[in-house]
Order: C-alpha cells, then structure tokens, then sequence
C-alpha cells in the first residue's frame, strides 16, 4: 500500500509519466474536457471529490513549477483574493488566463481530473516541473 496522500492508482501512474512541462488540469464537475487527453473522473456526486482535496492530494505527488487559473474564478471584489479550492495549497503564485484559454490549454494536457466540484471556474493548470 502506498505511503503518500494520493490513493488513486491511474491518477498515481499519470502523475509519474510526467515530463518537464507536462499539463495535467484540475477540473470542476462541468469543464468540457476535449478527446485528447487522458481522462479521469472522479465525480460520485455534486461537491465529491473537491476539488480542493483532488489539488491536495496531486500536490503530495507531482513537482510544479507553474499553475494557472482563469480570471473568471477570482473575487475581484474582494481584492483579488485566491478562490477558497485554491487558497493556501499552492506554493507559487497562479497566473491569470482567461477561461477561454485555459479550455484551450485542456486539449494539450496530459491529462484532464474531473471532479465533483461545482463551484464555477474552478479549475486549475498544472505545470509539472523538475526536482533538481
């Protein structure tokens, strides 16, 4: 049995192929995911997984040197705050790409998690990076 937070054996194995700058895509419950990509759903009901927790366990496993979220998910009116999913877990700071975009950077991904999150524009880029 596995030692480290993340459980699930595809999302697991997904992760290790990872090479330098490889995408996997964090997504909410109703992220269009194009036929490209590896596709893992995780989604049992509305809210299971969230995807704060599906963030917190790919960050026990996967190296990242870049994140990206759309504009769209930010509360611009209060201050330009993180969304609560993301808030506090990432070790960088995320770039601001339009929601557009980030459904277009879905079809180079590696791989896209759907999870049971609906809370709107909840969905994250992440860039795998190096450990040395």
């Amino acid at each position: 049995m596995k030692r480290t937070l993340l459980l699930h054996p595809e999302l697991s194995q997904s992760i290790a192929r990872l090479g330098h700058g490889d995408m996997v895509v964090l997504a909410d419950a109703g992220l269009p995911i194009p036929d490209g990509p590896r596709r893992i759903d995780l989604a049992v009901t509305p809210g299971v997984p969230r995807l704060a927790d599906v963030l917190r366990a790919v960050l026990s496993e996967m190296q990242v040197e870049r994140a990206m979220i759309a504009r769209e998910a930010i509360d611009a009116g209060a201050g330009h705050v993180l969304p609560a999913w993301c808030a506090g877990q990432l070790t960088i700071a995320p770039e601001m790409i339009s929601h557009e975009e980030l459904k277009r950077l879905c079809a180079r991904a590696k791989v896209v998690v759907r999870t049971g999150e609906c809370t709107p524009y909840a969905n994250i880029v992440l860039c795998a990076g190096v450990t040395f």
